[in-house]
C-alpha cells in the first residue's frame, strides 16, 4: 500500500504501528493530518468500534485505513469497563480519574484478575466485504494502588505477575513485545502476508 490512514491522534501508537508496518506501507497517516474528525464508538464490542472507525477515516479520505479498539476487562466485572474504558469515569476523559474509578468498585473484590484486549481492522476501502481483523489479550491484575510513569490508560494499575511489575514500569520496548496491541498487531502482519493487499 502506498498509504494507510491512521484512525487515532494517539502518537504511541502511530510510532508503533508505523514502524510494524513499514514493509507493507509507504506512508503512514493520522485521520488528524487529513483534518478528519473522530467518529462516534456506539457499539458495544471492540470489533464493531474498530470497524466504524477504520470505515470512517477510508470513506473520509478515499484511502485504506487501520483502527484498534482496545480497552481493559475485569473478569470480577463481568468484562467492565471493556469498550468503555476511556469513558470508564465519563465526559471529557481522564487517564487519572479512570484509574481512581476502577481502584474504588475494586475495594474489597479479592478476585482481581483483568486482561487487555485489542482489536485491529484494516479495510482498503469503506465497503470493504473483507476486513483484515486481529486480536490480542494481555493478562494481569488490577493492582491495589497505581505505580509507575509510563505508557498510559490503565497502564499504572495493570499489574504483571510474571514480571513483578506495572505496566507502566515497562520500557517501551518491553511493553511493545508483549502488549494486547502487540499480539493483535502480529495477527495483522501475518494476515497481511498471504492477503491480496
Amino acid at each position: 500500500m502506498q498509504k494507510l490512514i491512521l484512525s487515532s491522534s494517539n502518537p504511541g501508537k502511530l510510532r508503533e504501528l508505523r514502524s510494524a508496518l513499514a514493509p507493507f506501507v509507504a506512508e503512514m497517516l493520522t485521520q488528524d493530518e487529513l483534518g478528519i474528525g473522530e467518529t462516534k464508538e456506539p457499539h458495544n464490542t471492540f470489533v464493531e468500534n474498530a470497524l466504524a472507525k477504520a470505515r470512517h477515516a477510508s470513506r473520509a479520505s478515499g484511502l485504506p485505513a487501520l483502527a484498534d479498539d482496545s480497552g481493559i476487562c475485569v473478569v470480577a466485572l463481568g468484562g467492565a469497563p471493556g469498550v468503555l474504558s476511556a469513558r470508564y469515569a465519563g465526559e471529557p476523559t481522564s487517564d487519572a480519574r479512570n484509574n481512581e474509578k476502577l481502584l474504588q468498585v475494586m475495594k474489597g473484590v479479592a478476585d482481581r484478575r483483568a486482561y487487555y484486549y485489542c482489536t485491529l481492522v484494516l479495510v482498503r476501502h469503506a465497503d470493504d466485504p473483507q476486513p483484515l481483523i486481529a486480536e490480542g489479550e494481555w493478562h494481569g491484575e488490577v493492582a491495589r494502588q497505581t505505580l509507575g510513569e509510563g505508557g498510559f490508560g490503565y497502564d499504572p494499575l495493570f499489574w504483571l505477575p510474571q514480571l513483578n511489575k506495572m505496566s507502566a514500569e515497562l520500557s517501551y520496548d518491553t511493553k511493545a513485545a508483549l502488549s494486547h496491541r502487540a499480539q493483535a498487531l502480529q495477527g495483522l502482519l501475518q494476515k497481511l502476508r498471504t492477503a491480496e493487499y
